[in-house]
């Protein structure tokens, strides 16, 4: 079940987090700009659908979500399954989910990034997304604490503004409850392929496992952080869709461009608008918080090893935070929100999650009773739940997603022949 011992670690991280500040911050990376954006696609995929593609989605993330938490608790260093994987499966596994994530969550950090910049600065939201990196970085930089504290302030705002949603929708008298599964042209592949969509939505727990070095009392806080994240933002979610459909029904949501704003229109609150759009904004900033820290972190784990330059293992000894890898990841991230249009990195990097969780089931099921492994068939449902919502993706994001990993399997490769024959 092990590997290859990891490499002498260069300095440790400060443990600044209790429960509330980890709840939080898997919330700043769940509650994030997946609402405001992912409502859209996934009604289109799914049409009538909609609330149990919702349900599906939940579903295979509380599997992952347990499997993570088992084994976060039983390791708590950064790197979050790219360790696990290591540790339980081998090096080449370990590798393939830190791989995936980190080069699906860089693109995920540009296009929360660009969502900022359209909902806050439409006429140029390259130079705001770009500027927004820099200051998320730079907070960042500054210590987990601080970035923990500006999460709560954002992940307070958003909430506000998801509930005046939610009660302005419900109220209104344009709410109709028949809405909710009107048309009934549902299939079950468009299911499947809006549940993989709306994952994206809620992959923020592995911000918690991701940050295992910096939790106080890791083995006790983490496995109450990660479930509690994942059920408030699913109350939450929960609530949002249904709302939104009681105003607008499955066809105008799959074609509205900012699905919450249309539905507070559609409501008679156009006043609102502007508050979902400032909600939006800091959704996003939130995400790309979250996002940059959980990056950083499984790149500096995966530095230590030497599977990245080792250069980005060094810990910055006032801040105790990987600052070369913060800057790394964010010199990345600027450079895409700089350069590209990352209109497909919903799929993308739904795809490249995926892959990492189906790691850490196959993962978790190697856990013995004593060291906490799950119910046998939290693993087992999880795994085959990620395959199946991976495969069912949009066909670009399936062949943009298994090319990266192809890529990966080959640069591992190439470095163990090189490190052989040296």
């Amino acid at each position: 079940m092990g590997s290859t011992a990891p490499a002498q670690r260069t300095g440790g991280l400060g443990r600044h987090l209790g429960l509330f500040d980890a709840v939080v911050i898997g919330l700043g990376a769940m509650v994030g700009a997946g609402i405001f954006a992912a409502l859209g696609p996934a009604a289109a995929a799914a049409g009538s659908g909609l609330l149990p593609a919702l349900a599906l989605a939940a579903a295979v993330a509380y599997c992952n979500a347990t499997s993570s938490a088992r084994l976060a608790a039983r390791y708590p260093r950064s790197g979050g399954t790219y360790v696990y994987g290591r540790e339980r499966l081998g090096d080449f596994w370990g590798w393939l989910a830190g791989w995936g994530f980190v080069v699906g969550k860089t693109a995920s950090c540009a296009a929360m990034a660009l969502t900022a910049g359209a909902y806050a600065w439409p006429a140029h939201p390259h130079v705001l997304a770009v500027a927004a990196v820099a200051a998320v970085t730079a907070v960042n930089h500054a210590g987990v604490r601080k970035s923990a504290w500006l999460t709560r302030a954002i992940v307070a705002a958003v909430i506000a503004v998801l509930l005046a949603v939610v009660a302005g929708c419900l109220t209104s008298g344009a709410a109709r409850a028949g809405r909710l599964g009107a048309g009934g042209d549902a299939t079950a592949g468009g299911v499947l392929r809006a549940a993989g969509l709306l994952f994206f939505a809620f992959a923020g727990y592995a911000r918690i496992a991701t940050l295992g070095e910096e939790v106080r009392d890791p083995r006790r806080t983490i496995p109450r952080a990660i479930p509690l994240a994942l059920g408030i933002a699913l109350a939450l979610y929960a609530a949002v869709a249904a709302a939104v459909l009681t105003v607008l029904g499955p066809g105008p949501l799959a074609h509205a461009a900012a699905p919450l704003a249309a539905a507070v229109r559609a409501a008679g609150l156009p006043g609102l608008a502007p508050a979902v759009r400032t909600g939006a904004a800091l959704a996003s900033l939130g995400s790309l918080l979250a996002l940059l820290l959980g990056v950083s972190r499984t790149t500096l784990a995966m530095a230590r090893d030497r599977h990245l330059p080792h250069v980005l293992a060094a810990v910055h000894p006032r801040f105790q935070v990987p600052h070369r890898a913060e800057l790394a990841v964010g010199a990345v991230a600027a450079a895409l929100a700089a350069t590209t249009d990352v209109r497909g990195a919903i799929g993308f990097s739904s795809f490249g999650v995926l892959a990492y969780y189906a790691v850490a089931n196959a993962a978790a099921r190697t856990l013995t009773p004593e060291e906490g492994r799950p119910p046998r068939f939290v693993p087992l449902v999880g795994g085959a739940g990620c395959v199946v919502l991976a495969c069912a993706l949009p066909l670009a994001s399936v062949g943009w997603g298994a090319g990266v990993l192809a890529l990966g399997a080959v640069a591992y490769g190439l470095r163990r022949v090189l490190g052989q024959r040296a």
